[in-house]
This record gives C-alpha cells, structure tokens and sequence, in this order.
C-alpha cells in the first residue's frame, strides 16, 4: 500500500504536474478562491490517450514504412497528438481560470515540473543512442547532436510533446488574457483560430520550394506550438465554459460518440481510396492534411463523452476507479519509458512474426511494451530522483500497513 496513491485529474496542467485538487478549503483560505471539483474522467481520457500512443509506435515499429494495413490503422490513432494539446489547454484553464497568475510563479512551477524532465531524458535517450551504434561519433559532434536534440525535441521520437508542452506554458499567461478579453465572443475567437489552423494545414501539405536552414527548419514544425494552436485553445475554451460543456454533453454525447464512429470510417475509407489510387501509404496517412481536423475535433469530444459517462458511474474505492487512479499516476513516466521498453523488444519482432503472424506480432509486442514500461514507471516513482525524471514526489510504501495486514490475517 502506498501514501500517494491519488490521481491527478482537472488541475493537472499536463501529465507531470503532482498538485493534489481536492483539499477542502479551510478557515485561513477562506479568502482565496475554491478549487474546482475534482475531474476524473480527465484521469481516463490521459489514460486512454496514452495506450493509444503506445498502440501507435508498437505498430509503426512492427510493420514496413509503406505497409498499407499498419498506415491504415496508425492514422486512426495519430489522433492523439491533437487529443494531449487539447487536454493541456483544458487542464490549464481549468485550474487557473479563477485564480490570479502570477507569469514568473507560473513559469517557475511548470518549467521545474516538466523541463528538469525532459532535460534529464533527452540526456539519457542520447546516451542510449550512443550505446546503440553510435561510439565512433566524435566527442564534439556528439555534443553538438545534444544540444540539437535538446533544442528540437529531437532525443527520442516522444520527445518533441514536451518541447511543445512548455511552449504552451510559455504562452499560457498571453492565452489567459486573450479569454479574458474576448470573454462573450470565444466562438469566434475559436472560429478565426479554426481558419488559422485550416491556412497552415494547407500550407503544410503543399510546401513552398525551401533549400538548406529554411528546409530543416520546415521539416521540424511539429515541434512548434503552431500546428497545435486550435486543438490547445479547443480545450481552453470547453474548460471556460464547463458547465457548459457538460450541459452539451449530456444532451449531446450519444451524438459526438456517434459522429467519432462515421468519420473514423470516412477517414479510413478516404486513406484506402488514396492509397488505391497511387498515393504512399505515408502520405496518405499524414495526420497534417486538412480533413483530417474533423475526425480529430470529433474523436476528442466522443472520447471525453464516454469519460464522462463513466465518471457519473464511477464509484469511490472500486477495483476500477483505483485502477485508473493509479494508471493516471503512472501515465507520464509511462510515456517517457514506453520507447526503451519498445527498443529492448524489438530484436525480437521480426522472429514473432514467422510463426504469429505481423498482426498478432503487434497484439503480443503490445502487451509486453504496456508491462515492462509499467514495471519501469513503477520502479521510477519510487527512486529518490523521482520529482527529477517524472514530475511527481516519489512513491513512499508505508511497511507498517502491510504488516498490520500480515498481523490481522
């Protein structure tokens, strides 16, 4: 049994952040504004989003760049790239919206929480390379590849969300007054930033003739906040106006959940019908080309009504609510481990496949990429540099509870 065993739901800025949400106000806070309930149905959107990432490397690991069947399948899941974004800008305004942001005091706690993180993996995932293949590197170019990788996001493939996540934090006190001010007219504000988002999906995929640093840089937008500006203020927005959008999604839900299905299906026949016509199965699944914005508006808001749902069926201290508590806990280190436990697998995928199959390779390397990073999260959580390499206050079990439980059998 454990001390912190809490999850972190509608105050968690992102998935490292280790505030605790319920406290109840006391007599010397009286003055200060309450917090807002307690979201768990954030816990199981972080969650769900979460496997779906790792369900999204284990197949493109597993299968050939231009494997019509794997690209089918990974377009479907690249949704969760726009689902983290939207959720940041959720859990931002959510937590701060009736509070009074001090910029420094922001920028202080999040950079802390999620930028000692990340320059602590970058380094780790680095020197991994170098263990991989890379020890005839010279010593200065491979000094100059870390400072590369630390300033692109470049470490490891997951490593750009953080790079974009402080990005939004950066922005967060000019997004806080944008709301503010536009306070009545946010359909609009979400309107223009719709057509924003539409003019630079388009410019993407049809990109201007570029040589040299305008190239590389091209290349790297991903890593920019700019191709997720909508989806974040998406989620700004739902978070302003919660009542609201709760209303919406009870009334409306069946709906959005119904609507996530048929564009699922158009977006997969779409991908088919490019393919069969010559496209690359690559090109064919880019998560930047235009249409695809409804699928991924309409997938977030399903995925977040079926959260709800079963939070208004959740109840306290089941097998379930604890399962999710916990997974919740674990999710940011399971992000950050998934791709080691991904690499140490993959010798081992191309001789699964002769007798299973490449499909049900994918189900069993699936299921061993979830333990081992599971294993591996839960053993950092409770190492003493755990704040430094997850975000969150180390995992401390009381002994003395487990002993009592021994004693009472």
């Amino acid at each position: 049994m454990t001390q912190d065993d809490r999850g972190i739901g509608a105050t968690v800025a992102t998935v490292a952040d280790p505030e605790p949400t319920r406290a109840e106000p006391s007599p010397q806070s009286a003055t200060k504004p309450a917090k807002r309930p307690y979201l768990y149905q954030i816990d199981l959107f972080r969650i769900l989003t979460f496997a779906c990432v790792i369900m999204v490397h284990v197949v493109s690991g597993s299968a050939g760049p231009e494997d019509v069947v794997s690209n089918g399948l990974q377009v479907l899941l690249h949704f969760t790239r726009e689902a983290f974004f939207a959720l940041t800008g959720f859990v931002l305004i959510y937590q701060y919206m009736n509070r009074p942001v001090s910029a420094v005091a922001f920028w202080r706690r999040r950079f802390t929480l999620i930028g000692i993180p990340y320059l602590a993996w970058s380094v780790f995932y680095w020197l991994y390379s170098i263990y991989l293949g890379n020890w005839s590197e010279p010593v200065g170019r491979a000094l100059w590849r870390l400072v590369f990788e630390v300033a692109t996001g470049q470490a490891w493939y997951q490593m750009y969300f953080l790079l974009v996540s402080m990005q939004v934090y950066l922005l967060f006190p000019l997004l806080m007054k944008l709301l503010r001010a536009t306070e009545g007219h946010h359909r609009w504000v979400l309107a223009v930033s719709a057509v924003l988002q539409l003019g630079f999906l388009y410019w993407w995929v049809n990109p201007p003739t570029l040589s040299g640093t305008a190239a590389s840089l091209w290349v790297h937008l991903y890593v920019w906040v700019f191709p997720y500006q909508f989806y974040i203020l998406l989620g700004a927005v739902a978070a302003w106006h919660f009542e609201t959008l709760q209303r919406i999604v009870r009334r409306f839900g069946v709906w959005f959940v119904v609507g996530a299905v048929v564009t699922t299906v158009l977006t997969e026949l779409d991908y088919l019908r490019s393919t069969h016509l010559g496209m690359p199965p690559s090109t064919a699944s880019d998560i930047f080309l235009p249409h695809m914005m409804v699928f991924f508006i309409l997938t977030i808001a399903g995925q977040y009504a079926l959260c709800t749902w079963w939070n208004a069926r959740r109840k306290d201290g089941s097998f379930v609510a604890r399962a999710v508590t916990w997974g919740s806990d674990r999710s940011f280190a399971v992000f950050l481990l998934h791709p080691l436990a991904l690499q140490l697998i993959a010798p081992y995928i191309i001789p699964m496949q002769h007798p299973l199959g490449i499909y049900w390779t994918m189900a069993v390397v699936y299921i061993w990429v979830v333990a081992i990073s599971l294993i591996l999260a839960e053993f950092v959580r409770r190492i003493p540099g755990s704040m430094w390499l997850t975000g969150r206050p180390m995992v401390r079990t009381d002994f003395s509870l487990i002993t009592q439980r021994f004693r009472a059998e």
